[in-house]
């Protein structure tokens, strides 16, 4: 391929296209018409001798060329954005930036506290914006840029979005304080015959316990579904109710806790992801530097914790 032919505006549009599926929505983030981006679209498939995408009922979908030309072309734009820039530096306490990170209220609650008594000190006009994505379209927002970093369990294997573990936790089985089984242990069958409240993001499917307790034929009984922690502790305060929640959560709102009576629920982990096309970009590094020291910080204190069950 002769660069020197090619149109480097065309590969704008291909991102576009890729993150969108749909020609209409490509044009309007790209700012020209339908028809312009479907002009740029022949020019491509041109170039590379391929169809790039194949329309379907879904929308536009990459073929096998554009899937891996897609990580190089992104890491290119990304650069040219840089290198355009005034310049290469960040300086925190001028700079007025706008960061948007995908977390749960449970993360919110550990991070932003201490994130923000840093930043009020180091850089009083940056802004977060706090929201949840779906974890399934998490690397095309991070791709897109229309997110900075996402907070999650280490479930994304996308060889184009980096990440770095933050923490790590032991789920318990928590209740209120006064609660008739709030004791030093309880038995499997005591778990079994409490009623629960489950927190997922998701509309169903199962936790890490209940697949732990299928593997022996097993279910507990859950009355209560809900997507935030904080409610479901105040549902919780009022009943007999009980939660499986990490540790951390239960020590930070004074609950009565209990080691789990249920083998195998492993650990969980909470993880940093960001793209691969922002890791060199100046003003990424160094809230992704804010964030890390902050959960280091975080871990340190609880170790120093004494570890007492309630």
């Amino acid at each position: 391929m002769n660069l020197n032919k090619v149109d480097l505006n065309l590969f704008v549009v291909f991102d576009a296209i890729y993150t969108e599926a749909n020609l209409t929505r490509a044009g309007q983030i790209v700012g020209i018409t339908q028809p312009a981006v479907s002009n740029a679209l022949a020019r491509l498939r041109e170039t590379f001798n391929d169809p790039l995408f194949v329309r379907t009922a879904q929308g536009m979908v990459p073929t096998p060329m554009a899937q891996n030309i897609i990580g190089p072309v992104r890491s290119a734009l990304q650069q040219l954005r840089i290198s355009v820039q005034e310049s290469r530096t960040f300086n925190p306490s001028q700079a007025g930036k706008t960061y948007r990170i995908s977390m749960t209220d449970l993360s919110e609650a550990i991070v932003l506290p201490p994130l923000f008594q840093r930043l009020r000190r180091l850089a009083p006009q940056l802004v977060i914006e706090s929201m949840l994505a779906r974890r399934r379209e998490t690397t095309k927002e991070l791709a897109a840029g229309r997110l900075d970093f996402a907070v999650d369990a280490p479930l994304n294997t996308d060889p184009q979005v980096r990440h770095v573990k933050l923490l790590e936790d032991r789920y318990v089985c928590a209740m209120r304080q006064g609660h008739p089984l709030a004791k030093d242990r309880i038995s499997q069958d005591e778990y079994l015959a409490l009623t629960h409240i489950h927190i997922s993001s998701r509309r169903s499917g199962l936790g890490h316990v209940d697949l732990a307790l299928g593997k022996i034929g097993l279910q507990r009984k859950i009355a209560l579904r809900s997507q935030h922690y904080l409610m479901a502790t105040n549902v919780m305060q009022s009943t007999d109710m009980v939660m499986t929640v990490p540790e951390r959560f239960a020590r930070r709102n004074a609950l009565h806790f209990v080691e789990l009576p249920v083998n195998d629920v492993p650990t969980l982990e909470t993880h940093l992801y960001w793209h691969e096309s922002t890791d060199q970009d100046p003003a990424n590094r160094w809230m992704r530097e804010q964030i890390i020291e902050i959960c280091q910080q975080v871990a340190t204190q609880e170790r120093q914790q004494p570890k007492v069950e309630a």
